[in-house]
């Protein structure tokens, strides 16, 4: 076994566990809204029947990092997108790649009566058949967990059996959190991802991730919209144009430096538009984009050992200023 299958065994669910508490305790603050299914499920509404908020996006952003990180909102931009998510993770594999990462697919139908919603967070270490989750050391015990799903409508009851029985739990024992792309919330908590990405990229270049010791990013907060098209544009423009990541890294200077050289989303075909531009250019299928351009604008990797940094991409404020401001 490697070192990032040794070190993945925090169980995320645990670990999150008092932040969906604060989630629910303080439902009202937050202007969340939080209901149970008729088997016991608890579902938090954060942007659908209630309009949640920066607060709510920043708290559901450190569940889905599985309590293993920390999210803040800052002002260090430019006006008039002054406010940035910034993110830092301890284990910063296990957090962003074993809870936090977006993978788990969830379908029911077909057409416009069929659901589709991607999860993250604690569950995915219980239930999810991801290839990712076994190459990073296995499965949380079942227990008491949280799946957040990008969505805008209550999963139908065949898609929340099927969350439960893979997780092997009861009802009772699953929280749901429901984000729209196009609320505040849902706009944070996908931002907050600014390092997830980056680290999935890093993958994706078959860097060994038991060498990336720790992490940090920072990308602008959008204005939503409630268009979904505009609202996932914006969302993703945020990070491939004013996203910026620092990993630090076990690895020799070449090493780093080659890692940095390819981090950014400026190694794309497709860099230099926005996001929505590019998705309708292949008319609307995202197996069609390069799947280099998922990644922040902008990286420094430090090579621990020499103490060297190498910095590659660049932020592209005019790309954020047409993306917001369209």
């Amino acid at each position: 076994m490697n070192d990032v299958v040794s070190r993945s065994r925090a169980n995320v669910s645990l670990a999150s566990a008092p932040l969906v508490k604060r989630l629910v305790d303080h439902a009202d603050r937050l202007r969340v809204g939080v209901t149970t299914l008729p088997r016991g499920t608890r579902v938090v509404d954060a942007g659908i029947d209630h309009p949640g908020g920066l607060e709510a996006g920043r708290l559901i952003a450190e569940i889905c990092l599985g309590g293993l990180g920390c999210v803040g909102l800052r002002a260090g931009g430019l006006p008039p997108w002054v406010w940035q998510v910034d993110v830092h993770a301890g284990d910063v594999v296990t957090a962003c790649l074993g809870s936090q990462y977006a993978g788990w697919s969830l379908n029911h139908g077909t057409g416009k009566r069929g659901y589709a919603a991607l999860g993250s967070g604690p569950a995915r270490a219980l239930g999810s058949k991801e290839p990712l989750l076994v190459e990073l050391g296995g499965r949380n015990p079942p227990g008491d967990t949280c799946l957040v799903l990008e969505t805008d409508r209550l999963p139908p009851p065949e898609v929340v059996a099927k969350i439960i029985e893979r997780c092997g739990i009861e009802p009772a024992q699953l929280t749901l959190i429901l984000t729209p792309t196009t609320s505040l919330a849902g706009g944070v908590q996908i931002v907050a991802r600014v390092l997830e990405v980056a680290l999935h990229k890093v993958h994706e270049l078959h860097f060994p991730l038991a060498s990336i010791l720790d992490g940090a990013g920072t990308a602008p907060v959008p204005p939503p919209s409630g268009n979904f098209m505009t609202a996932m544009g914006r969302t993703n423009d945020a990070i491939l144009y004013g996203g910026f990541v620092h990993l630090f890294v076990n690895a020799s200077d070449e090493d780093a430096q080659q890692l940095a050289a390819q981090l950014p989303s400026s190694a794309s075909r497709d860099f230099g538009r926005p996001f929505g531009q590019v998705f309708k250019e292949y008319q609307y299928d995202f197996y069609q984009i390069d799947p280099l351009l998922f990644s922040p604008a902008a990286c420094a990797v430090t090579a621990v050992k020499s103490g060297r940094t190498f910095q590659a991409g660049a932020l592209r404020a005019d790309l954020i200023d047409l993306s917001f401001g369209g």
